[in-house]
């Protein structure tokens, strides 16, 4: 059974008995794309969030772990799909905990699948033995089972990956799912900016050794790196892209037919255009300045050949400079927003392609005097706002849903008014829909009709 629609969208989500408590309805605001879920410390907000992205992103453990009875979502066009947390008390043996999918697709009959179908034996691409070190709550009793200390049951392998797959070095598929909710899951994306963003967990492996403690890197230096990357990947595609052009030039001026249809006027500022589009690459790193790039092109120059020449040199500059196009209106907003923001603490950021994020401490009155800096070099708070906006930017797909984790840690009370506004911005250029939770009024400002808020059962 296949989802067919390409352009569904969540609607609606909802829990049943979450933590044994609370029944919660979340409607999403389809037209603003920003909806903002409020409330009391331990209403579920964060739970929400860790269940819908736990599966569509294949993480069911979290199922296991978040005590619920039903989970449902509602999509645009009718669908929906629930989870369902059952238990067995067969005698002699503890309590089991069974969750099963129900898929519910508009003009056919449900369909369902288990999370008890685990490939067996499961195709790990890591050594079993390993498993002791990264999950310490296991001790190995056999060549494949396990006790699980706090509650004393033993676990076969397929046990151990359905309770604990979240913490696996794994990216192998560890279970056969069915073609419905593969194709689910291939048209819906959603992505988890978690509170805890500072932090890269690698896992530290070798072929003949695993440590099972991962190294932890900042996760500001990684996406420094993964920003340098980007932006030598673009300009490797301009390159090749030049080339291409420049070997067949003469051959399409000369194909070229007699530009009438361009006036003096229009070639001049065509040409005009692409200096300024030269200019604000160079300024947001993404070229290096050439001296000759200026230029002026003056009236009694252009005859009837030279105009043949500058229109087939006007589409090939427009065609290479548009590789460019989407990084560079990423770039120059997450730019715009970090200086707005880092000016108070005298400092500014731009790009490069050897180094990727580049800061500087700025002085008032001007300094000749300005200061390298590293990203790690910054506050906790400005970590945490780079590397929110640079995952929003550059790490999410267009028209993804994304969920936000309490936005506003580490962000003092002015950064914390202006997020919204910021966040709407992002939200029109990289083609997202947000869902967040917060804590915060000074992040919801006056903006309260996007909000919902999680109240607890009547007493």
């Amino acid at each position: 059974m296949a989802v067919e629609s390409k352009t569904m969208q969540i609607q609606q989500i909802s829990v049943i008995g979450l933590f044994g408590i609370f029944d919660h309805v979340i409607p999403l605001n389809m037209n603003e794309r920003i909806t903002i879920i409020h409330g009391s410390n331990g209403f579920g907000k964060t739970a929400m969030l860790r269940m819908l992205n736990g599966f569509f992103e294949s993480r069911y453990s979290v199922f296991r772990t978040i005590p619920f009875t039903k989970f449902r979502v509602d999509f645009d066009n009718g669908n929906s799909v629930e989870v369902f947390k059952t238990s067995e008390t067969p005698e002699k043996a503890k309590k089991k905990e069974h969750i099963s999918f129900n898929f519910y697709e508009v003009g056919h009959e449900k369909v369902s699948f288990s999370l008890r179908a685990t490939k067996s034996p499961p195709d790990l691409d890591f050594p079993v033995e390993i498993l002791d070190d990264i999950i310490p709550e296991i001790r190995r009793v056999g060549s494949k089972m396990w006790r699980y200390i706090s509650t004393g049951e033993t676990l076969s392998l397929n046990d151990v990956i359905d309770r604990f797959e979240d913490v696996l070095p794994s990216k192998a598929k560890l279970r056969e799912e069915p073609e419905w909710l593969e194709n689910l899951k291939n048209d819906i994306h959603v992505r988890l900016i978690e509170s805890q963003r500072l932090l890269n967990v690698v896992p530290s492996r070798s072929s003949r050794l695993y440590s099972g403690t991962p190294s932890m890197l900042p996760t500001v230096s990684a996406y420094s790196e993964e920003i340098a990357k980007l932006i030598q990947s673009k300009l490797s595609e301009y390159g090749t892209t030049s080339q291409s052009l420049d070997r067949t030039f003469p051959v399409r001026v000369v194909q070229q037919q007699p530009s009438s249809e361009v006036t003096d006027e229009q070639l001049r500022h065509q040409l005009n255009e692409l200096e300024q589009t030269r200019s604000r690459l160079i300024e947001v790193g993404l070229l290096d300045k050439d001296e000759n790039s200026d230029f002026q092109i003056q009236p009694q120059f252009i005859d009837e050949s030279t105009k043949n020449i500058l229109s087939v040199y006007v589409k090939d500059v427009e065609r290479k400079l548009s590789v460019f196009n989407e990084i560079a209106s990423k770039i120059e907003l997450l730019r715009r927003i970090v200086n707005n923001k880092f000016s108070y603490s005298y400092k500014e950021m731009s790009f490069n392609k050897e180094k990727g994020f580049v800061f500087k401490t700025i002085y008032r009155p001007p300094s000749s005097n300005r200061e390298s800096l590293s990203p790690t070099d910054l506050s906790s708070g400005e970590q945490h706002e780079l590397v929110l906006l640079y995952e929003l930017l550059f790490k999410v797909k267009p028209n993804s849903l994304v969920l936000i984790d309490e936005p506003e840690l580490s962000l003092h009370v002015g950064w914390q008014a202006q997020f919204l506004k910021d966040l709407q911005e992002i939200t029109k250029l990289a083609d997202l829909d947000v869902l967040m939770a917060t804590h915060s009024p000074d992040i919801i400002q006056d903006r309260w009709d996007l909000t919902v808020e999680l109240k607890g059962s009547k007493k």
